[in-house]
């Protein structure tokens, strides 16, 4: 889904010339030097224009005499770059600190000013960047007062962030039923128009549940657009319905966060995943906290992840998101992917490989974007952790290189230092270098 942005006169011209113009120079080349891939290979990666060129062992593509740009990597693990399926920066970085409330109130204001929202999302992506996602997702509210203001400041900042980092936006209206979900329907396919990619919502917090997924549905057929539900997964028999109303739908369906699955009993809890994996639904968890879409936890209904482990095992396609990154669902919420793959692993809902599988394969396979794997022809989204293994990558993720389209985008450098300890030379303890 592209914007449908007003051209100015000779502006189409224009652009057909430039981009003549930018076919006919040579692509940039760039070389990643002396990676360690997570099968445990060193190897040195060409990248050529947006995609890899040649993945070879250590030195054998090309010399530092050739025209490409090479990025000693020596000492840093490349992996295929994360993705965020399930960001919220129109309320982002809007926690006030303690006894300031009024700080924490922006992001749910029926009006929130369009400026601060564009500015707060542009914040937001850079920082989740910076961590290495290349490809953002955000559900956006519509609707009430607001209207579709808050959808085209996201927009807007979108269109700033080309080339940095692609950023898509779900249209999350409140109610799709009755009188009053009218307005709400007729907004959501204006959101469509306006260049949201997905359609999503709260189904359960609608007076007729159904009646907002069969909605949201007709909306992404008219316009073949994904659908993004929010969803606690709470009522197996209202999963049930969904997954039969959903099933075959392309170009494809998520669900999340789904926490309420891991508070039903084992066999209900399997039953309701055997039937969102035979409807290709995916399921987007949130392991580091909840989003402000839905409830918030209570003493007898505690928040939880979903039951990724169980999930993955009935065969159902889980992605992991970020949700809440400093509002008032999540004060003190990151946004980092690695950090999601990192729970997933530490609480034993994964296996490492697998848990950062959820924030980067499946993710990106959850928002509609092609496979990127470290292999020839693929595209140029890669991260380069500092560090030798994937589980220690996870567990200590400070320097990190971020590549989008073939080029740097985002460095971040961590040092560890100690003062005055003997011997840490000779022993050859691990320190942080500069990234």
């Amino acid at each position: 889904m592209t914007d449908s942005e007003p051209q100015e006169p000779g502006k189409a011209g224009r652009d057909s010339r430039d981009a003549a113009r930018q076919s006919a120079r040579p692509a940039r080349s760039l070389v990643l030097c002396g990676a360690r891939l997570a099968d445990g290979r060193t190897v040195d990666v060409r990248l050529v224009g947006e995609r890899i060129e040649a993945v070879g062992t250590a030195g054998s593509l090309g010399t530092a005499q050739d025209s490409a740009t090479r990025i000693d990597l020596s000492g840093y693990l490349l992996l295929p770059a994360p993705a965020e399926p399930h960001a919220h920066y129109d309320t982002a970085l809007t926690a006030g600190p303690p006894g300031r409330p009024d700080l924490g109130r922006h992001g749910d204001s029926a009006d929130p000013a369009a400026d601060d929202v564009q500015r707060r999302t542009t914040e937001a992506a850079l920082l989740q960047l910076s961590q290495g996602a290349t490809a953002l997702r955000t559900h956006v509210h519509i609707g009430d007062v607001a209207g579709l203001r808050s959808l085209a400041a996201v927009l807007q900042a979108r269109r700033s962030l080309r080339g940095l980092v692609d950023l898509s936006a779900v249209a999350v209206p409140r109610l799709l039923t009755g009188a009053a979900g009218a307005e709400g329907l007729s907004m959501l396919r204006d959101a469509v128009k306006m260049g949201a990619a997905a359609v999503g919502g709260c189904p359960d917090l609608d007076p007729d549940p159904g009646g907002y997924v069969e909605a949201v549905l007709d909306v992404a057929a008219e316009h073949g657009c994904q659908v993004d539900l929010h969803t606690d997964g709470s009522d197996p028999a209202r999963l049930a319905r969904l997954a039969a109303a959903v099933g075959g739908l392309r170009p494809g369906v998520a669900i999340g966060p789904c926490g309420g699955l891991a508070r039903q009993p084992l066999q209900t809890a399997q039953r309701a995943a055997g039937q969102l994996a035979a409807a290709g639904v995916t399921v987007v968890c949130l392991p580091q906290g909840n989003c402000g879409v839905l409830e918030r936890s209570t003493p007898t209904a505690p928040s939880r992840t979903a039951p990724v482990r169980m999930l993955l095992a009935a065969g159902v396609a889980v992605a992991a998101g970020s949700g809440a990154l400093r509002d008032a669902a999540n004060q003190v919420g990151r946004g980092d992917p690695l950090e999601a793959a990192y729970l997933l692993a530490s609480h034993g809902e994964a296996r490492p490989y697998n848990a950062y599988e959820t924030i980067s394969t499946r993710a990106r396979a959850a928002m509609g974007l092609p496979e990127v794997r470290v292999e020839a022809g693929f595209p140029a989204e890669l991260l380069a952790v500092r560090g030798t293994e994937l589980a220690a990558a996870l567990s200590l993720a400070y320097s990190r290189i971020v590549v989008h389209r073939g080029r740097v985008v985002a460095r971040t450098s961590a040092v560890r230092e100690y003062c005055d300890l003997v011997g840490a030379r000779e022993l050859g303890l691990p320190r942080q270098s500069q990234g």
